[in-house]
């Protein structure tokens, strides 16, 4: 019975929600969220970083999260798939899955230049999203435009909208006020004539709108109103008075001018309570959607504290607090503390993965998933509800139910459960423990090649010390560096390994620290052990000086233009005062140089 559901959930597409019904996909989503366990995230973006700037197994977390910011920075999130599920782990395990794919774009609507002027694309990424079926004219014109909490309190202090305001108690007034009040209160009550009480004998719209072009009437909306100029706080007073007396099916708005203070006074007419209800419930969503838009959807799953399921976390939680939070922070530390205070728990599936032997060589979740599917039997029986709005199914929905789906097989392995599950007093470990850990994305994203599991396991832990970054070897492949460096020095001698950083540097990784800084020590005090290897227009340096250039953003040179512009400012007194860290190396991840022929 579970391959025929999972085949007809996978054929089932998320609701999509543009700026039209966000509204009414904002309330199901938190009504799901109530509901479920877990949220599944995925975003579809319009580039990631190539070359050295894409993080690389050389890379410490520090590194990683630094070129993280800067796709963060430079790239634009056109669709982001969230995804509550729930899952029981019985026999077999059940997963009810709610898909929501938003479409959004970053629109200027208060025309303060936010949430951002401009953004960068990649024509490879673009052609695969038309290909795939992508709506860029829908993505543009009904896209939900949004803004970071930190643009939000910007922009309110300098743009002003219609608003409700409280009616204060009634205090003494002059004559001239009495006057002023009598004169609005007669207005509004012949106005509101028109349409409270409507005549019968008008037997034509011609009259009837003579009738109220005289009263002034205008429309808010789909509903009739009024507008009352006002030059002062009093005044707004007495024409909220004058309202809030002659009926309550008028909904008083005071408008502001440009620099905040009261130019006028909308009076708005209701037909009935619920009429009403429904009016101060709009007046409400359109200010927080104007100031909100998406970020409400990040604000729900923050309230919700329900953990957050995603895979290159590292990439799509700094792209997420870029663009909904404030900017980034300079530091991998900073970040995760603003990100706890955001998002408490955040699992990444390539965490989760990792814990089972044969799956740390995997690549990526397709590649995950069918090992899973060849190796273990976890039957799942997938239910995804039908919902309003659905439409084909996009790349982007596919990676956020694939995340769902191998979170559920891999919590069935792992024997993860949520909160009431550890309570019931079956032997599950909290998802906390697994919650928080991100790796550097050095994954292969789009490879269809899931057979890893006779190819050897070549990730290891290394040290930062034992690194080497070396240029100038004039396009040389990686075999003849490592058949031609050995006859330059005895050093190279020692077992070590050279693979392509971009097509101007590679790496050394020595097996011994301690080879790698008498290396460095030799090149900084230019030995002339080394004569023949500089004759050669060879040069070097340590970790700590890639370290910098990230920390920089020297991102628009080669590598081996930054390394040499800041290799000359790290002096070689520093070298024994580098701060060593651990790299996750596995060098079957590297680049190849025919990715720059």
């Amino acid at each position: 019975m579970a391959a025929p559901r999972a085949a007809a959930a996978a054929a089932a597409s998320a609701k999509q929600v543009t700026r039209r019904n966000f509204a009414e996909a904002v309330r199901d989503l938190g009504a799901h969220l109530e509901s479920c366990d877990y949220v599944a995230v995925a975003a579809q973006k319009t580039g990631a970083p190539t070359g050295w700037r894409r993080a690389l197994p050389v890379d410490t977390a520090e590194t990683a999260y630094l070129k993280a910011k800067l796709a963060a920075e430079s790239f634009q999130p056109l669709q982001i798939a969230v995804c509550p599920f729930l899952l029981r782990n019985s026999s077999p395990s059940t997963l009810v899955a709610y898909p929501y794919n938003f479409h959004i774009f970053p629109r200027d609507e208060l025309q303060l230049g936010m949430p951002s002027y401009s953004f960068s694309c990649q024509s490879s990424y673009l052609s695969t999203m038309a290909n795939d079926g992508f709506d860029f004219n829908m993505c543009i014109y009904d896209g939900i435009s949004y803004l970071s909490r930190v643009q939000e309190s910007f922009a309110r202090q300098k743009v002003f909208t219609p608003h409700l305001r409280p009616l204060l108690p009634s205090q003494s007034t002059s004559v001239a006020d009495s006057v002023f009040k009598s004169r609005i209160k007669s207005r509004i009550m012949h106005w509101r004539k028109g349409y409270a009480e409507p005549n019968k004998k008008d037997d034509g719209s011609l009259v009837s709108s003579l009738c109220r072009l005289i009263l002034g009437g205008e429309t808010y909306g789909s509903r009739p109103s009024i507008s009352i100029d006002v030059c002062s706080d009093q005044q707004v007073q007495l024409v909220l008075e004058a309202a809030n007396h002659i009926s309550d099916d008028l909904v008083p708005l005071v408008v502001p001018d440009k620099a905040g203070a009261a130019r006028a006074v909308c009076v708005i007419f209701t037909s009935s309570k619920e009429d009403k209800n429904l009016l101060l419930m709009d007046i409400q969503q359109s200010t927080e959607e104007k100031f909100r838009g998406f970020r409400e959807v990040i604000d729900l799953l923050s309230s919700s504290q329900k953990p957050i399921v995603s895979y290159n976390c590292l990439n799509d939680l700094t792209m997420m607090h870029s663009k909904f939070v404030a900017p980034l922070p300079p530091n991998m530390h900073e970040f995760m503390c603003s990100l706890k205070m955001v998002f408490s728990n955040v699992v990444d599936v390539s965490h989760l993965w990792r814990q089972i032997g044969p799956l740390r060589k995997a690549k990526n979740i397709q590649a995950a998933l069918s090992y899973l599917q060849r190796q273990y039997f976890v039957p799942i029986e997938i239910k995804i509800p039908e919902q309003d709005g659905t439409s084909g199914v996009t790349k982007n929905e596919q990676n956020v139910l694939r995340i769902t789906k191998l979170f559920a097989k891999l919590s069935n392995l792992l024997k993860i459960g949520p909160e009431y599950q550890l309570k019931s007093g079956e032997q599950y470990a909290a998802v906390e423990e697994y919650c928080n850990v991100f790796y550097p994305s050095c994954m292969v994203e789009d490879s269809d090649d899931v057979d890893f599991a006779n190819e050897p396991d070549t990730a290891k832990a290394v040290s930062t010390d034992n690194i080497i970054f070396l240029w100038g070897f004039r396009g040389k492949s990686v075999k003849e560096l490592k058949s031609y460096l050995p006859g330059l020095h005895q050093i190279f001698s020692e077992d070590f390994e050279v693979k392509l950083l971009d097509k101007t540097c590679s790496a050394l990784i020595f097996c011994n620290s301690d080879t790698a800084m008498q290396l460095l020590k030799e090149i900084s005090s230019e030995s002339p052990s080394l004569n023949s290897f500089f004759s050669e227009g060879l040069k070097a340096a340590g970790f700590e000086v890639y370290r910098k250039v990230c920390r920089l953003g020297l991102w628009d040179s080669d590598l081996a233009e930054a390394l040499e512009g800041v290799s000359s400012e790290v002096a070689a007194s520093t070298l024994s005062e580098c701060n060593s860290s651990q790299i996750y190396w596995n060098s079957s991840l590297m680049l190849d140089l025919k990715e720059y022929l």
